[in-house]
């Protein structure tokens, strides 16, 4: 960062000097001027002080990257066994996206261990180029051989910009391959663009969600971001596959690892509001937590999951699994009704890819009436009961 250097020799009155400046950010120690964290660079003291007392040196000049000899946009293939999991088409898709903009290809690298059968999958959705890494040693998901495996890719390849679903696997895997590189991560993108100088635009709420940071890593190569799954749109499957299959080999004797997988236990599933197509989402206006029961009720009548924001969970009320937002869960069900949500943006950065949403709340002025396709004014006491006797009264004239 550029900085203030003061020249003490040059200076006749202390105070004069420090009251110069607007924001108070100069101080006296010891007969001394200090500059403080204060300081904006608005450079009046420069401009305004003894004359040689105040100097302001620029930063060192970044050193710049040959951007031309980076090309292509890489999407790293999630899986569990070679089971291709479903954000890694809506990053194809999303490459497939950007690098037309830049007129650059779109590569897919697939890391594992008897993978080479599920590979021309890939090539329906968008990829020029699947690099496939298939050795044994890469069966079992590892930090240390995915990282470098993934690493010997980008010097091989070199993508300008690479795409990782934030997943487990993915949310390890992009930091340590970014600090390998000494580049940027953005993580949790909610938009992504893309410059005609192949700079990255990556967005995603900032600051608690108070504004949407746009960043950019325009003196490093790869850039990488991860994106959660549901925020992408998925390309349709076309019927014919594009593109073509590239064996790449890593040395094995570099895949050396320090832990040993010595057996692996398969969690039970259980239902997840990621796959609901019909979620009813309590919010603060919820009074509570007994009161779950009747949205829970709502939830059941419609064949759907009953889930929550933020402070629910940190009420204890509802487990995590039930959260929606940037420090919960995506999703992107067909219906979701929001009870008594006031819609900040952590929350419908989590679900307003949904179909239809429909927001039930008493403030007019709600934040979340400006993502939802129907808007209710009222107390979800009252108009949750209405609804269930609606829907009851439909399926007893069905029945």
């Amino acid at each position: 960062m550029a900085k203030l250097v003061v020249h003490q020799d040059k200076i006749d009155d202390v105070q004069k000097l420090i009251s110069i400046c607007p924001f108070g950010a100069m101080v006296e120690h010891n007969g001394k001027v200090e500059v403080t964290a204060a300081c904006r660079m608005c450079r009046l003291c420069v401009k305004k002080g003894p004359k040689g007392a105040m100097e302001y040196v620029e930063d060192e000049p970044v050193p710049q990257v040959d951007k031309s000899a980076w090309r292509g946009i890489a999407v790293y293939v999630d899986h569990v066994e070679g089971n291709i999991h479903p954000v890694t088409f809506e990053l194809l898709g999303k490459a497939r996206e950007l690098a037309d903009k830049i007129h650059h290809p779109v590569y897919a690298l697939f890391l594992g261990n008897e993978i080479e059968e599920r590979a021309g999958e890939l090539l329906h959705y968008g990829a020029d180029k699947v690099f496939v890494c298939d050795k044994e040693e890469l069966q079992d998901f590892s930090i240390e051989t995915y990282t470098t495996a993934f690493e010997q890719f980008i010097h091989d390849v070199k993508p300008t910009a690479i795409l990782v679903g934030a997943t487990p696997v993915g949310r390890q895997l992009a930091p340590r391959v970014a600090a390998r590189f000494r580049t940027g991560l953005t993580a949790d993108c909610t938009i992504l663009d893309m410059h005609e100088n192949t700079d990255l635009v990556q967005i995603r709420p900032a600051f608690g969600g108070n504004i949407m940071a746009e960043i950019l890593t325009p003196n490093s190569r790869p850039q990488l971001a991860t994106v959660r799954y549901k925020v992408m749109d998925a390309p349709e499957r076309s019927k014919e596959a594009k593109g073509e299959i590239v064996p790449f080999d890593v040395p094995t004797e570099k895949l050396g690892r320090r832990v040993t997988v010595i057996g692996m236990k398969k969690k039970p599933k259980e239902k997840s509001i990621e796959m609901a197509d019909v979620l009813v989402v309590a919010g603060r206006g919820v009074k509570k937590k007994e009161d779950l029961s009747l949205l829970r009720e709502l939830a059941d009548a419609l064949g759907g999951e009953l889930a929550c924001t933020r402070p629910l969970v940190e009420a204890g009320w509802l487990d995590a699994k039930h959260q929606i937002g940037l420090s919960g869960r995506t999703v992107r069900p067909k219906l979701i009704i929001t009870c008594g949500v006031s819609g900040a943006i952590q929350f419908v950065a989590g679900m307003n890819h949904s179909d239809t949403i429909f927001a039930i709340n008493t403030d007019p002025k709600a934040s979340i009436f400006k993502a939802a396709n129907y808007a209710v004014i009222g107390d979800l006491y009252e108009i949750v009961p209405q609804l269930l006797a609606g829907i009851r009264a439909g399926k007893g004239k069905r029945g």
